[in-house]
């Protein structure tokens, strides 16, 4: 009797520690397919969660804006009265294509265009050519061909304008001390223009040079080598090596400072000083970033800004499609 009092004493404990295990590894097991589903989330979730904030800040900035403009050139909408707005349909954008002013804007951001382009863009390859090679001080000409990209919009129009001036401006001084007449550079068309361009060349051609002269650095130097065991000068390297293996980069660099032409609004605006916004007493340097202000913010019609907007957009679509074509032909040449 004893012994079989003694075994159920000393059975029981074993038997109640049972319970308490079943239950710490039932909660284990929860614990555990908890953190698997969460580790699961984490792995799905979190790409999204990292990429969210790019999307909030271009859907409010980006998207949204555009979106805006896109239903605001299908309407009359008045600066004064932005509450009030009345359906017109494509009325806006074939008023504008019937504009003369529209036309002169366009034609006036062309001319200045190809005006600051094409010498900005051969100055900074010939620039980038004479870094390639050792030079006593690189980085530190390197570092000086940044600081007119570095420096304000402002300050640099404002400087070029008493350039300019009529009156006691450097540039007539120069060109009057070898018995050229001063040019009235603000209210001349020509002169208009080429004075804006200059503001353009001046802080661009220093970003594209050391654009080109990065590409540069990327040619492998068995080309000149071998160009120079054939008896290639300097400049037949250049034309024949450099030219070529730089024409990405070059098509590059068109279609960027193309695109920044289009949008020019700063340099002219503050060059023109009181008339700036509509680019001179004639409109003679007026660009399409100027018309657009002049409609939207001087004259109140935001609808017909918008319009010009879009219109802005199409132009700049059809220049990305003809550097697609144009770097499609390029690959096949290869």
């Amino acid at each position: 009797m004893s012994e079989t009092t003694e075994y159920a004493e000393t059975a029981s404990p074993g038997e109640g520690d049972a319970a308490p295990a079943a239950s710490r590894s039932r909660k284990d097991s929860s614990t555990s397919s908890w953190r698997s589903r969460l580790y699961r989330w984490d792995i799905k979730a979190s790409p999204y969660v990292f990429v969210a904030p790019f999307f909030l800040f271009f859907g409010a900035f980006g998207l949204f804006p555009l979106l805006y403009t896109g239903w605001a050139s299908l309407h009359r909408l008045e600066l004064t009265n932005l509450d009030s707005s009345t359906w017109l349909g494509l009325e806006n954008y074939t008023n504008l294509l019937q504009s003369d002013y529209f036309w002169n804007a366009l034609g006036n951001t062309f001319t200045i265009g190809i005006i600051s382009t094409v010498p900005q863009l051969a100055i900074a390859i010939g620039i980038a050519h004479l870094l390639n090679y050792k030079l006593r001080g690189s980085t530190l000409w390197r570092v000086a061909m940044l600081a007119p990209y570095a420096t304000s919009v402002a300050s640099a129009s404002l400087v070029f304008t008493l350039l300019f001036a009529w009156d006691g401006g450097m540039v007539n001084w120069i060109i009057g001390s070898v018995g050229i007449d001063p040019v009235n550079w603000r209210e001349s068309s020509w002169g208009s223009q080429f004075a804006v361009s200059s503001i353009v060349i001046w802080r661009w051609t220093g970003y594209n040079a050391l654009i080109y002269l990065a590409a540069m650095q990327a040619v492998p130097h068995d080309l000149y080598e071998s160009a120079s065991l054939d008896g290639a000068s300097r400049w037949q390297q250049f034309r024949h090596v450099t030219i070529p293996m730089l024409r990405p980069t070059i098509l590059f660099t068109v279609v960027v400072s193309t695109i920044g032409a289009t949008q020019l609004f700063g340099e002219p605006l503050l060059f023109g000083g009181t008339a700036g916004s509509k680019g001179g007493a004639d409109h003679q340097f007026q660009t399409l970033g100027l018309y657009l202000y002049d409609q939207g913010w001087i004259n109140g019609h935001l609808g017909r800004a918008s319009a010009v907007a879009w219109l802005m957009l199409v132009i700049l679509l059809l220049i990305a499609a003809v550097n697609l074509l144009i770097a499609r032909r390029l690959r096949k040449d290869r």
